[in-house]
């Protein structure tokens, strides 16, 4: 007699799986992180300093290198190999690797895309088509009515998806999308025209600017707009009674 047989005799009914909300996934899988007072951590969201070194770093090496040598071979060697030394680092600290890891398979697509055309602002290619699916997989969240930024924030402030039934809080979801939405925007909008008139130098330093310091206040601004009307009630009473 099998198992579930004996258990319903019993009884008992089987357990149903449940599955995980798109919201839950999604911020089960999110870097954002909070501090004490519930507010976002911005330094920790972005990997702290090392994880802010280890983005913003290999590009601006690259760029350097070869703004000095104009030699490709050795901007591409420099800037991967500073992506090793970040893995090796890493290891050497047992510390966890996905951020370095993630980022030096970044690198060494930006470094195949350089190489296989053998122009230097070749290696910020990538890049465009990731600001891209962003923008576009955003935009679309916007349209349809479930704005990523509330699938996320609202996981994160044990919202779940309640929010959508609530006309304030779905708008200014739609409105912290739209924040982000215009750091991907931007990114292009800059960018874009430094790639066509070939001005890699002043293409590479825009990528550092416009990189993890943008999209971390991009965050930080879309958190503040996003937040509950009651929790900003509240601290603003806890501050009045002080």
């Amino acid at each position: 007699m099998h198992n579930e047989d004996l258990g319903r005799e019993d009884g008992q009914q089987p357990e149903k799986e449940t599955k995980p909300s798109l919201a839950s996934m999604i911020g089960a899988n999110s870097n954002i992180a909070q501090n004490a007072d519930g507010g976002i951590d911005l330094l920790s969201t972005v990997g702290g300093v090392r994880g802010i070194l280890e983005t913003v770093l290999p590009g601006f090496v690259f760029i350097m290198v070869f703004a000095l040598s104009s030699n490709l071979t050795w901007a591409l060697v420099a800037s991967i190999g500073l992506g090793v030394v970040f893995m090796i680092i890493r290891l050497a600290k047992r510390s966890t690797l996905i951020q370095s890891a993630t980022g030096l398979i970044g690198i060494l697509i930006c470094a195949f895309a350089a190489r296989h055309t053998g122009n230097a602002k070749d290696y910020y290619i990538p890049g465009f088509y990731t600001s891209g699916a962003y923008l576009l997989a955003m935009l679309v969240s916007v349209i349809v009515r479930w704005p990523l930024i509330g699938l996320l924030f609202g996981f994160i402030r044990n919202e779940g998806v309640e929010w959508r039934n609530k006309a304030d809080r779905l708008r200014r979801y739609q409105i912290a999308t739209w924040i982000v939405i215009a750091v991907f925007a931007l990114r292009l909008a800059v960018q874009l025209p430094m790639y066509y008139m070939d001005h890699v130098v002043a293409l590479g330093v825009a990528r550092a600017l416009m990189g993890v310091p943008l999209y971390a206040a991009g965050l930080w601004f879309a958190w503040l707009i996003s937040k509950p009307a009651q929790t900003a009630t509240g601290d603003a009473t806890g501050a009045a009674t002080s």
